[in-house]
């Protein structure tokens, strides 16, 4: 395994972290539709954790591309 295939990893097993971590309301009904309230801004922890999801989007992508052509 070559260096992008570690990165390739450790991204992923990060991003699923980080997308377990974000709520967009409470319980399993919110889930799946029941909630009630739209949250349109995102303020505090949950933007760090927005930008960092999307960070390591951009990263997991780049690291499968990379490991594919070399």
């Amino acid at each position: 395994m070559n260096i992008f295939g570690y990165i390739t990893v450790i991204s992923m097993v990060l991003l699923t972290i980080l997308i377990l971590m974000q709520t967009r309301g409470a319980g399993l009904g919110a889930g799946l539709g029941g909630g009630g309230e739209v949250n349109t801004v995102r303020r505090g922890t949950d933007k760090t954790i927005h930008q960092l999801t999307i960070i390591l989007v951009i990263v997991f992508c780049a690291s499968l591309l990379l490991s594919v052509l070399v």
